[in-house]
């Protein structure tokens, strides 16, 4: 219960806070969009480029940390993909959206400030290490197959298939923010004292106020119809990812303890924004995905707090 209470409310507290605020008509649903807009194009970028830069990428990046995790994510992506399918028979791109709903968890913005919460911020290097390639790889995958859906029929050329599947992926701040964190690491170059300061400050910003804004953000969303495709949404992310990682990184990889802490705890998180973000794109399952971020956060302070318990 002290994990409950001492790791995981604070953080949906901030939620909270950014929640009743809006609801309170205390701030307006523009000024939340100006705090998501700095939060995600601005400081969370910050964040990324600063901790990837001094990353110790030899020690960090192992194949079994990332295969536990996204062997998990693609295993929800596909259930949920098949389960729209065959099960509640949706258009192929409203499935395409409702899978990438179960394939990117809320590694940023709840995986964090949790991770750090329940183990200290010397616990997060192998946090970064998933989160380096989890927006390249993710977007990357399901901006490819929306755009191979879509284009089904049309004649698109392969060469203007993947122009616009690279334009789409490196236009992301967050994705710009990793690449420049792996240019200053590999390279060896050491910023100056002046701008390395400036952007320390920034990153120290992003996740209260990312997770500020996302409340105000879940008071736009109401949970209306398409229960049951929620509900498998729900599951898929909080229980079938981060089974699969927990059961893949103690048993098939032999992971340490900080590394399953890690794999697990970023795959229980629940469908970031960006998964409604993703089908508002493509004006697709709007209305499921929306429902879907706001019923999985809500269900994640009890899911989380059990794979707490779990975890070494």
């Amino acid at each position: 219960m002290s994990a409950l209470i001492d790791v995981i409310l604070p953080v949906f507290l901030v939620i909270g806070f950014g929640y009743a605020a809006v609801r309170a008509g205390l701030i307006s649903d523009l000024a939340v969009d100006g705090i998501m807009r700095f939060a995600q194009n601005f400081a969370v970028p910050c964040l990324l480029f600063s901790s990837i830069a001094r990353l110790d990428l030899s020690a960090n990046y192992d194949v079994g940390l990332f295969v536990s995790f996204y062997a998990g994510a693609f295993a929800g992506f596909w259930a949920g993909f098949l389960g729209a399918r065959h099960l509640f028979h949706r258009p192929l791109e409203d499935c395409v959206a409702i899978g990438f709903a179960c394939l990117f968890s809320n590694s940023l913005l709840l995986g964090l400030p949790i991770t750090e919460r329940a183990y200290g911020p010397d616990a997060l290097a192998a946090n970064y290490a998933i989160i380096s390639i989890h927006s390249p790889l993710l977007y990357g995958f399901g901006i490819t197959f929306m755009e191979i859906v879509r284009s089904h029929g049309m004649g698109l050329s392969k060469p203007r298939l993947a122009r616009q599947v690279v334009t789409a992926i490196f236009s992301q701040p967050l994705v710009i923010g990793i690449t420049l964190g792996f240019i200053v690491n590999l390279s060896g170059m050491a910023l100056p004292e002046v701008i390395d300061g400036a952007v320390g400050m920034m990153a120290r910003a992003a996740l209260p106020t990312a997770l500020f804004g996302l409340g105000g953000v879940l008071m736009r969303y109401r949970p209306e119809g398409d229960m049951k495709v929620i509900g498998m949404i729900t599951v898929l992310s909080l229980v079938v990812h981060p089974g699969v990682a927990w059961l893949l990184g103690r048993y098939a990889f032999g992971l340490d303890t900080a590394q399953i802490r890690s794999a697990v705890v970023t795959a229980a998180m629940a469908p970031g924004v960006n998964t409604y973000l993703f089908a508002n794109l493509y004006g697709v399952a709007k209305r499921v995905t929306a429902s879907a971020v706001l019923i999985a956060t809500g269900t994640s302070i009890l899911t989380i707090w059990l794979w707490l318990q779990v975890l070494p």
